[in-house]
C-alpha cells in the first residue's frame, strides 16, 4: 500500500512539474502555441471593402488596405506573448503584446505610432494624463492608443450589429485589449479580430470581436487625419 502511495505521489509530482514547464515557458514567451492560419469566411453576404482616401507610405496601396496586411504579415511571425519594456521602443526579440499589433500594423502603412504618440504626448501631457512621459514604452499602453485614436482618427460605432460599419483595417480598442479588424467573418457576419491577447491564444485571427462585444469602447479608422 505504502508502495503503491509512493508511486502514485511520484507520478503527481512529475506531472506537475511538467505542466508548471510547460506553463512557465508559454508565459515567459519562450514558447507560442499560436497559430497564424486564418479562419475561413463564413459569411454568405457580401460587403464592398472601404478602401481609404490617403496612401502615407506612397507604395500605391490604400492605408485601409496597408493597415490589415501590415496586420496580417506582423502576426505571420508568430510573435510571442511577453510584456517587457524595451529602450528602443519596438521589441526587438521575437515577443510583443496586443498594442504592437496596432503599431506594427499602423507601420506598414507608413505611420509611426511611436514618433506621432510621442509627439503628441509631449505637446499635450493632459490629454493622456501623463506626468511624466517615456515615448519607449507610451505608445504600447492600450489607454494612450485610445487617447491617440480619439484625437486623431474617424470614431465610429461599437455597434457590432451594424455589420457594414465594421472594415478589415479598422482598429477595436476594448477596456484593456486592442486589435485590427479582419476582412474576414463568421457565418451572422460580424468580422473576425487579428490580436494578441494573451500566451494561450490558440489563434492570432480569431472571433474576438464577437466574443468581447460588450467591452468594446472604441472603433477606430485612420483616414488622413494622423497628427502631423
Amino acid at each position: 500500500m505504502h508502495r503503491r502511495r509512493l508511486i502514485t505521489f511520484i507520478c503527481a509530482l512529475v506531472a506537475a512539474l511538467f505542466l508548471g514547464g510547460a506553463v512557465a515557458l508559454v508565459t515567459t514567451g519562450n514558447l507560442c502555441i499560436t497559430s497564424a492560419a486564418r479562419p475561413d469566411d463564413a459569411y454568405e453576404g457580401a460587403f464592398s471593402h472601404y478602401t481609404a482616401s490617403t496612401d502615407a507610405d506612397g507604395d500605391g496601396i490604400d492605408d485601409q488596405t496597408d493597415i490589415l496586411e501590415g496586420a496580417r504579415a506582423y502576426v505571420k511571425t508568430r510573435p510571442r506573448y511577453r510584456s517587457a519594456y524595451y529602450t528602443a521602443g519596438h521589441p526587438d526579440d521575437g515577443c510583443g503584446v496586443c498594442t504592437d499589433v496596432v503599431a506594427q500594423a499602423l507601420l506598414a502603412a507608413g505611420y509611426d505610432l511611436k514618433a506621432l504618440m510621442a509627439r503628441d504626448i509631449a505637446r499635450n501631457p493632459q490629454a493622456y494624463g501623463i506626468t511624466e512621459p517615456d515615448p519607449a514604452i507610451d505608445f504600447r499602453r492600450v489607454v494612450n492608443q485610445r487617447t491617440f485614436l480619439e484625437r486623431y482618427a474617424v470614431s465610429l460605432t461599437c455597434d457590432i450589429e451594424d455589420l457594414a460599419a465594421w472594415q478589415g483595417g479598422d482598429i477595436a480598442v476594448f477596456s484593456d485589449h486592442v486589435g485590427i479588424v479582419s476582412n474576414r467573418r463568421d457565418t451572422d457576419g460580424i468580422p473576425y479580430l487579428i490580436h494578441h491577447e494573451g500566451p494561450f491564444q490558440l489563434a492570432y485571427e480569431d472571433d474576438g470581436l464577437a466574443r468581447r462585444a460588450n467591452d468594446i469602447v472604441g472603433h477606430y479608422r485612420i483616414d488622413a487625419c494622423i497628427a502631423n
